[in-house]
């Protein structure tokens, strides 16, 4: 499956320092693949101990991540 970045997503990453690892480790572990879907996902020792929020769709063998940052509130 290819992963496509919106041009927000690519902003949000580049100012959080988001990898392209971070967020394939983040949406690995979600079990529902619905056509909307948002994963939250704490990564160990980056974000200052903050999960990563991921949104993203997914449109046949394409992934396209529409936005990704660290969610500061408590989930």
């Amino acid at each position: 499956m290819t992963i496509k970045l919106t041009r927000h997503a690519k902003n949000t990453m580049r100012l959080y320092k988001i990898t392209i690892a971070d967020i394939k480790t983040v949406i690995e572990n979600v079990e529902s693949q619905e056509r909307k879907t948002t994963a939250i996902m704490p990564i160990q020792n980056r974000f200052k101990g903050m999960p990563l929020k991921v949104v993203y769709t997914v449109e046949k063998d394409q992934m396209k991540i529409i936005t990704a940052y660290p969610l500061k509130k408590a989930y």
